[in-house]
């Protein structure tokens, strides 16, 4: 049997070539993987036979042969309710190895307000740059200001998993890389049915995520032309100082997403809100000169705190909460945060 080999790609930023399947790389996606996580039973068990382990993972995908494994799946509250799908370790390593190779391909071609998963964005950001658009919308807080948010109905359950391997058709011409990709988006199925879905816990779902939802994000800047937009995974928001400019937008963007993409608006979370009262995104209330944190979140906050029994696990939750409290105008519950440390301590 003749065993195809993966092509060199070029890379465009240092006109080197490096083969995406080799072994230094797989080293590579194992010491990405590993971080955080050594602690855990399953990646000490793959670490015993570690370079046996990635050399066999190494041949298998180099001979076209590798299988992905199935899923373990479970649930976890953060606050919400969500289905999470846990695969074996050498299929994560995967996961950072193609994931490294399509955000370098990717993420030049997203649009700068897309801040999910994204170096250099993130929430906080995202949030940041949401109290600056409503301050120029709003003409530095003397005018109107107008905020439509929306988010997709069980977005992960629902992407169409062919679409999704069009578009990445339409940047990658590897026909092995494919071969892969394929294995890893197909071993999947949500609970609405075969080929549909990518999971919460691949690391993969992430850039999947952001490539998809991409074509929204191109329609809306390109094809509606609007201006102040921006996006987190499955959540967006647009302002605007008319609120009758939201009239008969939703509807097009909603037969876009069915369209093209075979998603729906939430119907329940299709919001319009005025600026003055402050507008909820990301766990946080944007409203003028200053940003909150969301009141239930404050509420689970010292809830969570004060149900801590092991002390290092209650720090590592302190500093969880400290952080999220850094990014808002709340200098008061910060402190008061604080004092349940030393309540705890006595």
């Amino acid at each position: 049997m003749v065993h195809l080999k993966y092509c060199d790609l070029k890379s465009s930023d240092s006109g080197s070539q490096a083969s995406l399947i080799s072994i230094e790389n797989i080293f590579q996606a194992w010491n990405e993987f590993k971080k955080g996580k050594k602690g855990k039973k399953d990646v000490q068990n793959f670490e015993i036979n570690l370079e046996d382990n990635l050399f066999n993972l190494y041949l298998r995908l180099k001979n076209k042969n590798y299988q992905h494994g199935k899923y373990i799946s479970f649930y976890v509250n953060d606050p919400k309710r969500r289905h999470i799908h846990k695969t074996c370790v050498a299929d994560r390593v995967v996961h950072h190895l193609l994931y490294k190779y399509l955000y370098e391909l990717f993420d030049k071609t997203f649009i700068c307000d897309s801040y999910s998963c994204r170096l250099e964005k993130g929430t906080h950001r995202a949030v940041k740059r949401l109290s600056m658009f409503i301050r120029k919308v709003s003409k530095n807080y003397t005018g109107y200001c107008w905020a439509l948010k929306c988010d997709v109905k069980k977005f992960f359950a629902t992407v169409d998993q062919e679409i999704l391997l069009n578009l990445l058709k339409k940047k990658i011409e590897d026909t092995n890389i494919l071969w892969l990709l394929g294995k890893v988006i197909e071993s999947f199925d949500s609970e609405l049915g075969k080929d549909k879905g990518v999971p919460l816990g691949n690391l993969t779902s992430q850039i999947f995520a952001n490539i998809y939802m991409n074509e929204l994000d191109q329609f809306i800047k390109h094809k509606l032309k609007i201006k102040y937009y921006l996006r987190y995974a499955d959540d967006f928001v647009i302002l605007s100082d008319d609120r009758n400019y939201f009239r008969g937008l939703t509807i097009r963007i909603s037969n876009f997403l069915e369209s093209s993409l075979k998603l729906a608006l939430h119907e329940n979370k299709v919001i319009i809100g005025k600026y003055t009262r402050g507008i909820d995104f990301l766990g946080y209330v944007v409203l003028p000169y200053a940003i909150l944190p969301r009141t239930r979140t404050k509420k689970r906050m010292f809830r969570k705190l004060k149900e801590k029994v092991n002390l290092s696990n209650f720090d590592q939750s302190l500093q969880s909460y400290l952080g999220y409290l850094s990014h808002a105008n709340s200098h008061e519950l910060t402190e008061e945060v604080k004092n349940v440390l030393v309540l705890n301590c006595e």
